[in-house]
Parts: structure tokens; sequence; C-alpha cells
């Protein structure tokens, strides 16, 4: 046995020797074999190489979308779900706004509201002692008025002067409140009344130019 395998091993050995690789037709058996399953498994190794492992990346890439269709799938079923609660939140909030415009007065109605706010101390039997309104400090959608005022009288005068301006159908709040009393009993209050009204067409147009200037400062300094 020994002796055989030796022999075929020696013919097999002698199938490779002074092959021509310009006519590999009469190559023998083995060397013929041998060279096909290596061409066959250079060709495998290419295929995958140029083309399967594109594959592979397009079909990872294909799971990755699938994956996000579904979050934004689920995102929008949930957002459908909750469409009726989200436009009675709307509403609401729509509601509430038009409240709080009505509110506001414009620049020609202030004279009327500081004068609301003169004659409920008035009302109310206080002496005003200080009643100068300030230059109005314009905010993005709105416009302060500030009103030093100080008025003396009993103390439950003062209270329902205080609990008046709260009540009246324009927005006005007091602020910095210092109340100080007399020997004989007066109590005086000195406060700022913050009034607040509606921005008028220029103003608002102001508001949005400066609004654009900033956002392009913003993106510029980005950069």
């Amino acid at each position: 046995m020994a002796l055989n395998s030796d022999i075929s091993l020696q013919d097999l050995t002698a199938q490779f020797r002074g092959l021509n690789l310009n006519e590999p037709e009469t190559w023998p058996t083995a060397p013929r074999v041998l060279f096909s399953v290596l061409a066959a498994a250079i060709v495998l190794l290419l295929g995958w190489q140029f083309y399967w492992s594109d594959k592979s990346a397009e079909l990872d890439r294909r799971h990755a979308e699938h994956e996000s269709l579904k979050t934004q799938f689920r995102t929008k079923v949930a957002q459908v779900a909750n469409l009726d609660a989200l436009r009675l939140q709307k509403a609401e909030v729509e509601k509430r706004v038009a409240l709080a415009e009505r509110q506001l007065p414009n620049s020609t109605e202030m004279d009327a509201l500081l004068a609301d706010v003169n004659h409920a101390g008035v009302a109310r039997g206080l002496q005003f002692e200080l009643f100068k309104p300030q230059p109005a400090l314009v905010k993005p959608y709105f416009a302060e008025i500030p009103v030093n005022l100080k008025v003396t009288g009993r103390y439950h005068e003062v209270a329902l002067f205080n609990a008046d301006v709260a009540a009246l159908s324009r927005i006005v709040s007091m602020r910095n409140l210092n109340m100080t009393v007399a020997k004989d009993g007066t109590l005086s209050m000195e406060a700022v009344a913050m009034a607040y009204r509606a921005l008028d067409p220029d103003e608002q147009a102001a508001q949005r130019k400066a609004a654009v200037e900033a956002a392009a400062r913003k993106k510029g300094g980005a950069k």
C-alpha cells in the first residue's frame, strides 16, 4: 500500500512538471482540475468583493430606512389618535389669545385706560400726590407703560382701589408697592401701575425687522 501511494503521488507530481502556460488544453487532468478550482474561487471572491458586498451594504441601508419609516408611522398614528384632543387644545389657546388681545388697548385707548385708573382712586376717596406715566417700553409682542403713583387714604380705601384696578377690563398690574402709615393713621402707597397696550403697526414692523436682523446675525455668527 505504501508503494502504491508513493507511485500515485509521484505520478500526480509529475503531471505538474513542464506545463505550457500558453497551451492549458494540453495539460494533464490534475493541473486542469486544480486550476479550474482556483479560477472558480477567484471569480467567487471577486464577485463578492465587487457585487455582493455592495448589495449587503445596500441591504443594511434599506433595513435602517425601514426601521425609520416604522418609527415615523407609529408617531403619525399616535398623532392621529390624539388629533381631536390637539384640536380642542388649539381652540382653547386661540380663545385665550383672543381674550388677552381684547384686554390690550391700542395707543389711542391708553389715555382712557389711565383715566380709569385715576378715577378708580378718586372714587374711593383717595388723594393722588403723584400720577406720572413714563415712556412706553416696547416688547416683542406688546408695550408696557409704567405709571408712577402715590395715593393717600384710609387702609380699606387703598385696598379697594387695588381691587378695582385689578378688576378693570384692561390689564393693569401693581408693582413695587411701598406703604407707610402716618401718625394720624393715614396710609400712603407708592407703586408703579404697569399698563399694557398692543403694538401699533409701525412698532410691529420694527419688531419683525429686528427679529429678522437678529436671526441673520445669529446665522452669520454660527458660520
